[in-house]
């Protein structure tokens, strides 16, 4: 018999210090472990219509949010870097303007001297004072290609000319920056001077670039080039980071961290590979923490309640994961931040308790010298409006400390966000997985499917036509078709009919858009995610008792892919061993609604399996062997005892443990969990879902079948008679459940 496996805490004392969490609704009479939980304390803004001093500008800015350009004044775009002046104050840097090189010929570029009025949690203004600020500019020539003001005495540099969007300070005052149009690296001096020729990036140039040779095709692409950038301690090393993977390279999911010298003013040719939770998420920021030690921002381009990658991860460049990418470590969800006293409350979207920073260019981190750290916004003025609807977001800096807090001791059921947290989000996707983790789901779960060219890819059916909008793309019309899977006739599109590349251009959307209309407004947002970026999101995030997150993979039609050549067990090992997870307490569980394929797995894999049981029918690689038994043979004392032989839970409809009675109501319990518990199976029950319509009739409320009802009684009346874990589409309603 195949023992159950249990979560694996952190590996040392040192990486739960970096692995932040944000405490659930529990009983406060059941402390947990000692675990780190980021706090804001304080938080300063500048109006998004603020105007510097200097000539208009804007002109050609797109227009939105009630403000077309020309601005009478030098608008401040939000900070992309920023340097800690040591006292209080800081040096904040603008990007080039207005987002192109086009349209910010009148941005002149800028590093201002700002002074946060902090609000804290005994008051304060809360604003951000703009003092002096250097213009960058070239009166030495250094430049040779032409510049907007190239023919003035001072040549000042504008958003036509680079596109800044990240500053270190050396010791001797001036400024290195790290810049997307070339990329290049320019170094002023204390005054905004340019004291050198601009140093181009050796690996590739961007379309924007002015040395781009005809026919010369850009590895770089646009916009993407050194929007972070850290510098060592000692001010020897700079360390840019290109915010996009290389046009050519096949892991579109890396980025490449360089090593500069600043001494000999060369790259070293040293070179790290980092990886991006998806393809489209970019580098913001870096800071220096240590020798090869930094803080990076990880973001995606979303903005407002569809924002789901804001975090802050901890780079060990010496420490290899197991992708053989430099190590990350969770050290802020910029989306979940403990905000006690309430500081900012009303200012729009996300500033409550918990408070977050929704923005889509989330672009700045610093740490202070207290060890707490500063982070701020990039607000593309006048085109973002996270906060408040129509209205340009502000500037904002915020601290936020990574204070220790006793975390709520785990409950004893297990709660496993289903789909991810598909009651809020289009279901298997990011968005979805990231919400259930931020609602302290212990798992999330992906059902798998397989592609033409055979990657696991994150579908509830291989059948797409429900959940993407693969209908509204031409190009793929002639693959609708019909077939047969398990016994049953389906019509549409069908992920085994298209390559990787090609699912990967297509949008989810919600499935259940009359049941959760809400949902709808996040449709054609979402990439179809593979199982390994599921995976990594799980393996790079906590659960709020200070665990890794577990990912709960189900193997879907496996007899249908295996009739293709599309075996869906082997390369689910794989990956499960690349990731390491394939070992006995590793936090993950494998299930199948069939037979068959968890008894080769339990050859295969030393992780945790669980067999699924459906209320009807029989599993379908007995159908298509003409075996008889049936899912509620199943569950016969005999039955759970020959599933004890491979698996070591079983996943089953809530009606095999509480039928329901003709009135809808929950009946008298059936001994099922019993049996299950006597031969060392977990039991995982599924799907618990707040709607009406789902719930047994005693919990619903109203007579809307799509209205909110007791979700949380439900499960309470399954917990009391013994399951182990809940299958939810709402997992911040099952977690306050079970706590």
């Amino acid at each position: 018999m195949r023992r159950r496996a249990t979560l694996s805490v952190l590996a040392t004392a040192v990486a739960a210090a970096l692995l932040p969490i944000a405490t659930p609704a529990v009983a406060a009479d059941r402390p947990g472990p000692t675990v780190v939980q980021p706090t804001l304390v304080a938080r300063a803004t500048l109006s998004a219509d603020y105007l510097a001093a200097g000539p208009q500008s804007g002109a050609l800015a797109t227009p939105a949010n009630g403000r077309p350009g020309p601005f009478a004044g030098q608008v401040i775009p939000g900070f992309s870097g920023v340097v800690d002046a040591g006292d209080g104050t800081f040096w904040a840097m603008p990007d080039n303007g207005f987002g192109s090189k086009a349209n910010s010929a009148d941005f002149l570029l800028r590093l201002y001297h700002v002074t946060p009025k902090w609000q804290t949690d005994r008051g304060g203004a809360g604003a951000i004072k703009v003092g002096t600020f250097i213009s960058l500019r070239d009166p030495d020539h250094r430049i040779d290609f032409p510049i907007v003001h190239g023919d003035t005495r001072q040549r000042l540099l504008t958003g036509a000319d680079f596109d800044v969007e990240s500053v270190v300070r050396q010791k001797d005052g001036s400024f290195w920056i790290g810049e997307e149009f070339g990329p290049f690296l320019l170094h002023v001096d204390a005054t905004g001077k340019l004291l050198s020729v601009p140093v181009p990036f050796p690996a590739g140039k961007s379309p924007q670039n002015p040395y781009l040779a005809a026919g010369e095709t850009p590895r770089i692409k646009a916009s993407r080039g050194f929007e972070a950038m850290a510098g060592s301690k000692d001010g020897r090393y700079l360390y840019p980071i290109t915010e996009g993977a290389f046009v050519d390279d096949p892991l579109q999911r890396r980025r490449t961290i360089s090593e500069f010298d600043t001494r000999t003013q060369r790259y070293t040719g040293v070179t790290w590979a980092y990886q991006t939770d998806q393809d489209a998420n970019v580098v913001g920021d870096a800071f220096a923490t240590g020798r090869h030690r930094m803080l990076v921002i990880e973001r995606d381009d979303f903005q407002g309640e569809a924002s789901v990658i804001k975090r802050v991860y901890a780079l060990d460049l010496d420490r290899r994961d197991v992708d053989g990418f430099v190590r990350k470590m969770l050290v802020l969800d910029a989306l979940k931040i403990a905000n006690p006293h309430h500081i900012g409350g009303g200012d729009g979207y996300g500033t409550g308790d918990p408070f977050s920073l929704p923005v889509q260019s989330f672009e700045t981190v610093v740490q202070l010298a207290d060890g707490r750290l500063l982070i701020a916004n990039d607000n593309n003025y006048p085109g973002n409006a996270a906060r408040v609807a129509g209205k340009p977001d502000d500037t904002e800096m915020a601290i936020v400390d990574l204070r220790r807090v006793r975390a709520p001791r785990a409950s004893e059921t297990t709660v496993i966000g289903h789909r991810g947290a598909s009651g809020y989000r289009p279901e298997h996707t990011i968005a979805s997985y990231e919400t259930a983790i931020r609602m302290c789901a212990d798992f999330i779960e992906p059902d798998v499917v397989s592609t033409k060219d055979g990657v696991l890819v994150a579908r509830h059916e291989n059948e797409i036509g429900g959940t993407t909008n693969v209908a509204d793309h031409p190009e793929f019309a002639a693959l609708r078709t019909t077939k047969v899977i398990d016994g049953r006739s389906l019509t549409g599109w069908f992920t085994e009919d298209f390559t990787f590349a090609q699912l990967k251009t297509l949008r989810a959307k919600e499935r259940l858009p009359q049941v959760r209309p809400a949902n709808t407004a996040f449709d054609g947002l979402y990439e179809i995610p593979t199982l390994d970026e599921v995976i990594d999101l799980a393996r790079h995030s906590v659960s709020c008792d200070g665990k890794q997150v577990g990912v709960y993979p189900e193997t879907k039609h496996p007899t249908y892919f295996d009739s293709l050549g599309l075996s869906l067990e082997e390369p689910l090992v794989a990956q499960l061993k690349a990731n390491g997870l394939d070992r006995r307490k590793a936090p993950v569980r494998v299930q199948s609604f069939e037979t068959g394929n968890l008894r080769e797995l339990s050859h295969l894999t030393r992780a945790p399996l669980v067999q699924l049981v459906d209320c009807s029918g029989a599993p379908f690689d007995l159908v298509a062997a003409g075996d008889p038994r049936t899912y509620r043979e199943l569950v016969t004392a005999p039955g759970l005892a020959s599933i004890a032989t491979y698996a070591d839970g079983v996943g089953l409809c809530k009606d095999l443990m509480i039928p329901r009675t003709a009135a809808g109501t929950l009946g008298t319990p059936t001994t099922v969990i019993r049996h299950a518990h006597r031969v060392g199976l977990e039991v995982h029950g599924w799907t618990f879902r707040r709607e009406n319509q789902f719930l047994p009739a005693e919990y619903r409320v109203g007579t809307d079948p799509n209205g909110v009802g007791d979700l949380a009684g439900e499960i309470r009346a399954f917990v009391r008679i013994g399951l182990d874990g809940v299958f939810s589409d709402n997992p911040d309603v099952a977690v306050a459940a079970v706590s």
